[in-house]
């Protein structure tokens, strides 16, 4: 189980590399222009290939990066099957990657959080620690 997974790794990354490669120097189309490809998950049969794409800009930016790439899918499917010697080429779907702004809205959550719990003061904590603690000597609280 241990080299098919090795495998599939090792095919998105060259993947990756490859589409990467093929936009920046072969697509003429200026919607794309500002895409970056941040990963790529090929199924284990070959058939399709999700790749992720970070775009900057507001949302029309981004939904035209996107119609750009798909516009381009069959053209960059094309070169990269000539570059790499596979037994197929899969189907590329493009989407937004939005791995970035789920861990911006994680970071924003876990800030509120602390926030809150500094507001609440210490002396709750240390309250609460001398109890787990059964009564013994608290170092380091002055």
């Amino acid at each position: 189980m241990g080299k098919p997974n090795r495998r599939l790794a090792r095919l998105n990354e060259q993947f990756r590399r490859e589409i990467t490669a093929i936009i920046g120097r072969s697509v003429r189309d200026p919607r794309v222009q500002d895409v970056v490809v941040n990963s790529v998950e090929v199924t284990p049969d070959l058939w399709l290939a999700r790749v992720f794409v970070v775009v900057g800009g507001d949302d029309d930016q981004r939904a035209e990066a996107l119609q750009g790439l798909e516009a381009a899918s069959s053209f960059i499917r094309r070169e990269l099957g000539a570059g790499l010697h596979i037994r197929r080429t899969p189907e590329l779907r493009f989407l937004q990657d939005e791995t970035f702004a789920r861990a911006s809205r994680i970071e924003e959550i876990l800030k509120g959080l602390e926030g809150a719990h500094h507001e609440e003061g210490s002396t709750g904590d240390g309250d609460t620690q001398d109890r787990a603690d059964g009564g013994t000597e608290d170092p380091g609280v002055g």
